[in-house]
């Protein structure tokens, strides 16, 4: 065995009062101890000096494993009682996220790329780790979006978004907050260290045959850390825009404007609408091997062919504006860029459109109507708005009820006013909720979208009027459809209820 380089009295007495699981030889002391040796007698090196070894260990009479040890390395073998779930991190933290110096070789960088932890596998564990698997496990199946650790005074609440709600799953004990959300950050390979700043991390799990995805957030909050996983699974992602669920009329409208070789189009919407997914469909609709298509996004969610994807470092100074500027020198010819944050990205986004690119981008503003405002808020002159933008497409998702509950029903005076329905009441459909549902009364979801085409006299009423509702009116005229009618439409189809149109439109005339 290479002789180790002893740490230093004092070295050793500070990490020993911060915690075991910062020393220097943990990670070294991986080249000793075999992975499959380590969890099969949960025990991992932690420190040595000269001719001793300390070894954490769950059980200090397992004396089979030390002597194998100490016959292994030469050197006396002095075990350290540590609890389980100690141990459990300590492994994960080393063999999972290995050391520098083990990613040298190509072998180590190709097995680092690839995530072996299985959360089918079953394990013996019946502590935090078992807990975490589950948690995760049960997020997948119900198809979360996210899962949140919240630190409450006494407990640790874990919610899940479903189909865009979150929704209260469980409770965790206080004495396992502070081992849960280590565990979290040792899969994200986070610093377990800290714990007084924000962390981003991602981590890729296997689901048997599946690779989930998942990014990771941490905020300190008053009782403890905060921590965000947002679920990336590629199963559930249908990419394509005849699998958005577009009327006809507005889908063949949307594939008109992306034949365009030049020319601005957004897409607005709150988080979580599925704009991301829009605009990959129509990147995935504009695929060619004779056009080059490049991104920048923050981040880069899901890896498509034939594309170059840039992702945002601010750290490194790489923004939208930046990475976008040097895109252009790339030769595109179709450009997406994930968000237009401030004037700088709008402008270069611009001058893209009006030098022979098609440029794709969002823009957070309520509805189709008011983007063209509010690029305009953002300091860029209306006549270069108008010599670039071509569409807006806005879009909510919406619950869908459950067929396995679903019931017809007679609406209430104050749902047909929400529906602006006069006359006779039409019957209606809601869920009672059943076990198919989980007991939610809707599985699944779909969009509602409105398209705004700029047009030559739709570009003539930005520039002459500024009254919204004049705006609206005489795009009504021109056939626009706004989000509530597609959603009123999809309530008297008995695809969803009133409260959902409501929850994602608000309350107001139609």
């Amino acid at each position: 065995m290479t002789t180790k380089t002893p740490l230093a009295a004092t070295e050793l007495e500070l990490e020993k009062n911060t915690h075991w699981l910062q020393s220097r030889f943990l990670i070294e002391g991986t080249q000793i101890v075999p992975y499959a040796f380590a969890k099969k007698h949960r025990c991992i090196p932690f420190f040595e000096n000269g001719e001793k070894i300390e070894v954490a260990v769950h059980d200090p009479f397992c004396f089979e494993a030390l002597e194998d040890l100490r016959f292994k390395t030469k050197k006396r073998i002095v075990p350290v009682q540590k609890s389980l779930e100690e141990i459990e991190q300590a492994i994960e933290l080393c063999y999972h996220k290995n050391s520098p110096r083990m990613l040298d070789s190509p072998q180590a960088q190709q097995e680092i790329s690839v995530e072996h932890y299985d959360l089918l596998e079953e394990r013996l564990e019946n502590g935090v780790i078992h807990l975490c698997d589950r948690i995760l496990l049960e997020a997948i199946s119900q198809k979360a979006s996210d899962i949140h650790f919240e630190p409450q005074e006494n407990f640790l609440l874990v919610r899940y978004r479903i189909d865009g709600v979150l929704h209260e799953k469980k409770t965790v004990v206080r004495s396992q907050q502070n081992e849960l959300i280590t565990r979290l950050k040792v899969l994200a390979k986070l610093d377990i260290a800290e714990s007084r700043l924000p962390q981003d991390g991602r981590m890729k799990l296997a689901l048997g045959e599946r690779q989930i995805d998942f990014r990771v957030s941490t905020v300190p909050v008053v009782f403890g850390e905060r921590v965000v996983l947002r679920i990336l699974d590629k199963k559930n992602i249908h990419l394509g825009l005849d699998a958005l669920g577009l009327e006809k009329e507005l889908l063949e409208k949307l594939k008109t404007l992306l034949t365009k070789t030049q020319g601005i189009l957004l897409v607005t919407g709150p988080t979580g609408s599925g704009k991301t997914t829009t605009l990959y469909s129509a990147l995935k609709e504009l695929d060619s091997s004779q056009i080059n298509i490049m991104t920048i996004e923050d981040p880069v969610e899901y890896k498509l062919p034939h594309m170059a994807q840039i992702g945002v470092n601010s750290k490194i100074h790489l923004t939208f504006s930046t990475g976008l500027r040097h895109i252009l020198r790339q030769d595109p010819d179709v450009i997406m860029v994930g968000e237009i944050r401030d004037k700088e990205t709008a402008e270069i986004a611009i001058q893209a459109s009006l030098t022979g690119h098609l440029v794709l981008s969002t823009l957070h503003t309520n509805d189709a109507l008011s983007a063209p405002t509010r690029l305009i808020d953002m300091g860029i002159e209306p006549f270069l708005i108008s010599s670039s933008l071509i569409g807006v497409l806005a879009q909510r998702l919406v619950r869908v009820i459950c067929h396995s509950c679903k019931e017809r029903y007679s609406p209430s005076d104050e749902e047909c006013k929400d529906l602006g329905l006069e006359g006779d009441r039409p019957s209606l459909y809601r869920a009672r909720g059943c076990p198919q549902c989980f007991e939610l009364g809707y599985k699944g979801r779909m969009g509602i979208y409105e398209l705004l085409v700029m047009t030559p006299s739709m570009r003539s009423v930005y520039h002459e009027e500024q009254d919204p509702v004049k705006r609206a009116a005489f795009a009504k005229n021109q056939g626009f459809i706004s989000l509530r009618e597609q959603g009123i439409r999809l309530v008297l189809n008995g695809i969803t209820t009133v409260e959902e149109i409501v929850r994602v439109t608000g309350k107001g005339a139609v």
